[in-house]
C-alpha cells in the first residue's frame, strides 16, 4: 500500500495533488491544510472519502476507489494549543477510517493528522498523538493502523520514538527533510506512526508550491493481527 501524505500550506499546492496522485500511483492520499469546499470528488483512480467540516482549512482523505471501501470516517478533535485558541482555531486535528481493503481482504484504520503549531510544547503534541492513536484504536480494535501528517515535531524525535515504542506503535521518518523554509526550523515534520504494518520505506518527494515537502509511505500487513470486529459500512 503505497500512501502519500502532504500539507497544501493553507490549500495553495491544491493544484498539484492530481499530478501527485498519478505520477506515483497512490493508494490513499492524506492532506493537511486542505480547503474542503475546494477539493475535487475524484482525483483520476482517487476519490474523496472524507474532509473535515469545522475547519476552514482542515485535513481530507482520498483512497484508491477500486481497493478500498470505507467502513466508518470519522473527525476528531484533540487538545488545544493557545494558539488555536486566540489566533487560528483548528477544532478538527484528526481524520480517520476504517476501510476494506480489498485486496488484502482486511479493514485496516488510516488517518490524516496535523499536530499543534511550533508556538506549542513538544509535551502538548505528545498529548495530541496519544489521543489520537487511542480514538483511532476505537475505530478497530487490533487492527492495523497508520497514521500519517504533519507532526510539527523537528527535535527530540527520539524521545517521540521512545514513547511510540513503549505503547505498541512504531514511528517512521523519512528519509530526507520535509520543511526546509526558515534555517531554525529546518527538519523532519512529516512523519508516520504504525502498528501491525511493516513500514518499507518513508520517501520524501520534490518540493512543490507548499512549504512542506509531501511523504510517500509503503507499508505492508505485518503478519495476524487481533480478529476484527464488525462495523456498519457508510451510506
Amino acid at each position: 500500500m503505497k500512501v502519500i501524505s502532504y500539507n497544501l500550506r493553507k490549500n495553495r499546492a491544491v493544484t498539484e495533488i492530481g499530478a501527485l496522485a498519478d505520477d506515483h500511483d497512490v493508494d490513499v492520499l492524506c492532506l493537511q491544510e486542505a480547503e474542503a469546499v475546494s477539493l475535487p470528488s475524484r482525483l483520476g483512480h482517487l476519490r474523496l472519502l472524507h474532509a473535515t467540516e469545522k475547519n476552514r482549512l482542515g485535513l481530507a482523505m482520498y483512497v484508491r476507489e477500486d481497493r478500498f471501501h470505507a467502513r466508518t470516517a470519522h473527525t476528531f478533535q484533540l487538545k488545544k494549543s493557545l494558539h488555536d485558541r486566540l489566533l487560528a482555531p483548528a477544532h478538527e486535528r484528526l481524520l480517520g477510517a476504517r476501510i476494506h481493503d480489498a485486496e488484502l481482504e482486511r479493514d485496516i484504520i488510516v488517518a490524516s493528522f496535523h499536530a499543534a503549531p511550533l508556538t506549542a510544547l513538544n509535551s502538548l503534541r505528545r498529548h495530541q498523538i496519544h489521543a489520537a492513536l487511542a480514538e483511532l484504536k476505537l475505530l478497530g480494535p487490533g487492527l492495523p493502523a497508520l497514521m500519517v501528517g504533519d507532526y510539527n515535531y523537528p527535535v527530540y524525535q527520539s524521545r517521540l520514538g521512545r514513547e511510540m515504542r513503549e505503547t505498541g506503535y512504531d514511528l517512521s521518518l523519512s528519509d530526507k527533510r520535509t520543511y526546509t523554509r526558515y534555517k531554525m526550523f529546518r527538519g523532519h515534520f512529516d512523519f508516520a506512526t504504525s502498528v501491525g504494518l511493516d513500514i518499507g520505506s518513508v520517501r520524501t518527494l520534490d518540493r512543490g508550491s507548499s512549504d512542506h515537502l509531501p511523504i510517500l509511505v509503503s507499508a505492508e500487513l505485518r503478519g495476524e493481527t487481533v480478529p476484527e470486529e464488525p462495523v456498519a459500512a457508510l451510506a
